[in-house]
């Protein structure tokens, strides 16, 4: 997990599939700020108006999130939605079609950012395709209160492993074991994303999805921070392989995971 924080900045050109940003709609955005803005450290400043009011989430006057409101009339989850890198946008939405997935947004522009697109793959999990102009992206990572890794939760691997391959052109990595259905997503040689297999441990409620795991400098006291802004711990945290981890929800049910790097 933690070898894929090491980030292009803003004025690098990222390689097909690599996660360069994640975004979050909501009801409420002037709540979801300030929830995000004290646990994480976050500042806001206006970004692309073209999905309805958005704003982007800037640590140390650097790029690490955007947040914006949810449409009425866009029947999309209140979730962490990780975007990966394209150098043409229109053409990966064809390929996600032509691979099973769905493109339910876009290809638009967003303003003078960049294009992007909202598509799911064939198991129904949302994610974006995003070619970033220069002065927008995700631009600093290994520190707390930015995105450390994104983990698919899905029900097996195998189908869905090829849907992603084939459509960012990932080199897969399996995790051979006989009580572990998990790859690691690779591009350009460096490991990007996992796709965790959990079969009927997949919870109904929300099928498959992403999960944006965010860097913390102490899961205890983030944990505690997240209940007393309103938030709900729904996976104690517990030691892992990639240091101390748990997963929680936002007071609008946006759930994302933390981790506390070991080193």
């Amino acid at each position: 997990m933690t070898e894929a924080r090491g980030s292009a900045g803003p004025h690098a050109r990222r390689a097909p599939g690599t996660p360069c940003w994640v975004s979050l709609m909501v009801h409420g955005l002037a709540a979801t700020e300030r929830f995000y803005g004290t646990l994480f450290g976050w500042e806001f400043q206006p970004g692309p108006q073209q999905l309805g009011p958005y704003v982007r989430a800037l640590l140390d006057g650097h790029d690490v999130a955007g947040i914006g409101h949810l449409p009425p009339d866009r029947r999309l989850p209140v979730a962490w939605t990780p975007y990966f890198a394209s150098r043409d946008v229109d053409a990966t939405a064809d390929q996600v079609r032509l691979c099973g997935g769905t493109v339910a947004v876009g290809p638009l522009d967003a303003a003078e950012a960049g294009r992007m697109a909202i598509a799911a793959d064939p198991s129904g999990a949302v994610f974006g395709i995003w070619l970033g102009a220069a002065h927008l992206g995700t631009s600093i990572s290994g520190v707390p209160g930015t995105p450390a890794w994104n983990e698919l939760l899905t029900f097996e691997t195998t189908a869905v492993a090829k849907f992603y391959e084939t459509v960012f052109g990932y080199e897969e990595e399996p995790e051979i074991s006989a009580d572990s259905d998990h790859v690691t997503l690779r591009a350009g040689g460096r490991p990007v994303a996992g796709l965790s297999g959990l079969g009927h441990a997949l919870p109904g409620d929300r099928g498959a999805h992403w999960l944006t795991y965010f860097q913390v400098a102490d899961t205890a006291e983030t944990l505690l921070q997240v209940t007393e802004l309103g938030g709900r711990i729904l996976d104690p945290a517990h030691d892992s392989p990639h240091g101390r981890v748990a997963t929680v929800a936002d007071p609008e049910g946006a759930v994302f995971s933390v981790v506390e790097d070991p080193s």
